[in-house]
């Protein structure tokens, strides 16, 4: 039995994972799709002090207070930033480390420097708190605004992800436009140490290729 830990995106909640964590519970597994904080039904948390350090922690205090020691680590998009300060702050306690279509950050690296001029856009259409970047309009009408924060605070590793064995990258390769994941993908693949798939599907591959997803994930646990 493995433990999957299942970080979201940006905009989004555990909820997007529910499906995904269904299956993996099905076949034996244990799944804790995470909510980060200031997000979806812990928006009500949204200040202008939750940063990406916050969201490393929320999910931290889960390892810690679920006493994980075995964690398949899985990062959708933003989440890749999450997933990589988690491992390398507890890296005795994750086993894999699965980005889906994510961002594979190294020290001092933010989400505003890894993405295009079109992400960066998006991400200068905040909230009249000032506090979080809108949803895009055709993301899910559960999808509430992003920490802003947490897309300009650069990650501080003090090792790198060579302690973490398994690693593995899931590119979409059906994005509408160019992809900011697309340099990400090409360098990783030439590196024997990551394991890398390139799947048919738009950047929210749990909904657009759930079953190759899960394929990956139960290799991975």
């Amino acid at each position: 039995m493995a433990t999957f830990v299942l970080i979201p995106g940006m905009c989004h909640g555990g909820w997007c994972f529910d499906e995904l964590a269904e299956r993996l519970r099905a076949h034996g597994h244990r799944a804790h799709p995470l909510t980060l904080t200031g997000l979806s039904e812990r928006g009500h948390l949204l200040h202008g002090g939750v940063n990406l350090d916050t969201h490393i922690q929320d999910v931290t205090g889960v390892l810690a207070a679920e006493n994980i020691h075995d964690a398949v680590l899985v990062g959708h998009s933003y989440g890749g930033m999450v997933i990589t300060g988690v491992a390398d702050r507890m890296p005795d306690r994750v086993n894999a480390l699965v980005y889906l279509d994510a961002m594979v950050p190294g020290d001092g690296d933010s989400c505003w420097s890894l993405v295009t001029d079109r992400e960066r856009q998006w991400y200068t259409d905040v909230t009249a708190s000032g506090y979080a970047v809108r949803p895009l309009p055709f993301f899910d009408t559960r999808a509430t605004p992003h920490p802003l924060a947490s897309l300009f605070q650069p990650i501080r590793l003090a090792g790198d992800l060579t302690r973490v064995r398994r690693r593995i990258y899931a590119y979409a390769a059906g994005w509408d436009g160019e992809s900011p994941f697309t340099p990400v993908y090409q360098r990783l693949r030439e590196d024997s140490a990551w394991t890398t798939y390139a799947l048919d599907g738009g950047h929210n591959l749990m909904r657009d290729a759930p079953l190759e997803v899960l394929k990956i994930l139960l290799d991975a646990g």
